[in-house]
C-alpha cells in the first residue's frame, strides 16, 4: 500500500533474482546436507561430519560472493539494456546473496539434524519480519517507498536474519557434536549435491520462472498484482514444504537402515500430513483471497482468479505428498532432477507461448500445467523405481 503497485513489482523483480541467485550458490549442498548428515552420524564418521559443516559454510559465502561481483560487474556493462528503473535495485539486490546462501545452506543443515525451529525461523518468519520493520523505520524517516528502499530494507533483513540463525546453528553444534579434526571431501559432497543443484534449479524456475518471463511482456505493476495472489496462494505449499524438511531425514536414516517396512508406512503417512492440511489451507485461502489481495490495494483484486489456476496444481502436487524430498534421500535425485528439468523447461516454454497472449492468466496456467505434470512423473518414479505407493488416492484404499 505504501509503495504502489509499479514499485512494489520492481521490489518483486529484483528479490525474485536474489531467491534465483542465491538459491544456486550453495551448489545443492543445502539439499545434500539433509542426505549426507544423517548418513554420517549413522555411520559414525565424525571427522566428515564436522568438516561438511564447516566446509559447505565457507564454499557457499564464497560462491554466492563470486556470483554478486559477476552480477555488479555485468549490471555495469550491461544495464542501459535493463531500464533505468531497474538498474539500482538489482545493484543493491547483489548485496543479499552470501547472507541468503548461508542462510538457505543452513536451512539444510537444520533439517538434517532435525532442528526445525533454527531451520525454518529465520528465513520464514524472521527475515520477513525484519523487513517489514525496516520499512516502517523506513517510513517514518520520511524516506521514499520506492523499490530501491525496499531491497535496502531486504539487505538488512537478510543479514540481520543470516546472522541470528548463525549463532543459534553454532550454539546447537557446539552441545551436540564434540570437537575435533574435520575430514574434507569436496569431491564426493559435490558428486552428490550437483545433481541435487539441478533439482534445486529446475524447483526454483517452477517458482519463479513465470515472474521473471511475466516481467518481459508486462508493467511492474503487474508483476507486483501477480506476484501478491500467487505467493499467496503459494501459503499451501508451505504444508509441502514443511513436512518434507521435517521428515527427510528420517527417509534417510530409515534407508540406511535397511527397514523397509517402517520406511513405507512412514511414507503413506506423509502423504496424508501432506494433503490433507494443504486441502485445508487451500480452501481458507480461496475464501479470504480478495480481501488479502485488497490488503495491498483495491487494484490487486483483479487477479484473484489467479489463485483458483494456481491451486488445483499445488493441490495435485501435494497429493504426491513430499515426492521431491523422497526420491532425494533414496538415492534417485538422479531421475528426480530429470523430472524437474522436464518440467522447467516446459513451464518456461508454456509462459512464453501464454504470457504474450494471456497476460497473468497465462503465467498461472502454465505454472500450474508444470506442477501437475512434475507430480505425476515423481509419482510414476516412486511406483517404478522404489515400489513405494506415493498418490493420497491410492493410500485412501489401503
Amino acid at each position: 500500500r505504501w509503495m504502489g503497485g509499479y514499485e512494489f513489482g520492481i521490489y518483486v523483480l529484483a528479490w525474485t533474482w536474489v531467491l534465483i541467485l542465491g538459491g544456486l550458490s550453495h551448489l545443492g549442498l543445502s539439499v545434500a546436507m539433509i542426505r549426507l548428515l544423517p548418513a554420517y552420524a549413522e555411520a559414525g564418521q565424525s571427522n566428515l561430519l564436522r568438516g561438511l559443516l564447516r566446509g559447505g559454510r565457507l564454499l557457499t559465502i564464497g560462491v554466492a560472493t563470486a556470483i554478486a561481483a559477476a552480477g555488479l560487474g555485468g549490471i555495469t556493462l550491461f544495464g542501459q539494456h535493463l531500464g533505468q528503473h531497474m538498474v539500482w535495485p538489482l545493484y543493491l539486490a547483489l548485496f543479499c546473496l552470501p547472507m541468503f546462501a548461508l542462510t538457505d545452506l543452513q536451512d539444510g543443515i537444520g533439517r538434517g539434524r532435525g532442528w526445525m525451529g533454527i531451520a525454518l525461523l529465520p528465513p520464514y518468519v524472521l527475515r520477513p519480519l525484519f523487513l517489514l520493520a525496516a520499512m516502517v523505520i523506513a517510513h517514518a524517516a520520511g524516506l521514499p517507498m520506492t523499490g530501491v528502499t525496499a531491497v535496502g530494507a531486504a539487505i538488512a533483513a537478510t543479514w540481520l536474519a543470516a546472522i541470528i540463525q548463525t549463532i543459534l546453528v553454532q550454539r546447537r553444534l557446539a552441545k551436540e557434536i564434540e570437537a575435533g579434526p574435520r575430514q574434507y571431501d569436496f569431491k564426493g559432497w559435490l558428486t552428490t549435491s550437483l545433481p541435487l543443484l539441478i533439482i534445486y534449479g529446475c524447483e526454483l524456475i517452477l517458482q519463479n520462472g513465470d515472474l521473471v518471463i511475466l516481467s518481459m511482456y508486462e508493467s511492474p505493476a503487474e508483476v507486483g498484482k501477480y506476484f501478491a495472489a500467487a505467493k499467496t496462494m503459494a501459503l499451501v505449499m508451505f504444508v509441502h514444504y514443511a513436512v518434507g524438511s521435517a521428515i527427510a531425514h528420517k527417509f534417510s536414516a530409515l534407508h540406511a537402515r535397511g527397514d523397509r517396512e517402517q520406511l513405507k508406512a512412514f511414507v503413506k503417512d506423509a502423504v496424508h500430513w501432506t494433503f490433507w492440511p494443504s486441502l485445508i489451507a487451500a480452501s481458507v485461502i480461496l475464501i479470504l483471497g480478495k480481501p488479502l489481495l485488497w490488503l495491498f490495494s483495491a487494484d490487486f483484486t483483479s487477479a484473484y482468479p489467479v489463485m483458483f489456476i494456481l491451486v488445483l496444481g499445488f493441490l495435485i502436487r501435494a497429493s504426491m505428498g513430499p515426492a521431491e524430498f523422497l526420491l532425494n534421500m533414496l538415492g534417485e535425485q538422479s531421475l528426480c532432477a530429470a523430472v524437474l528439468v522436464v518440467t522447467a523447461v516446459l513451464n518456461i516454454a508454456l509462459n512464453f507461448a501464454l504470457v504474450p497472449r494471456f497476460g497473468i492468466t497465462g503465467a498461472a496456467i502454465a505454472t500450474s500445467v508444470a506442477l501437475t505434470v512434475a507430480a505425476i512423473l515423481n509419482y510414476l518414479v516412486a511406483r517404478r523405481r522404489l515400489e513405494l505407493e506415493i498418490s493420497i488416492f491410492n493410500n485412501l484404499l489401503k
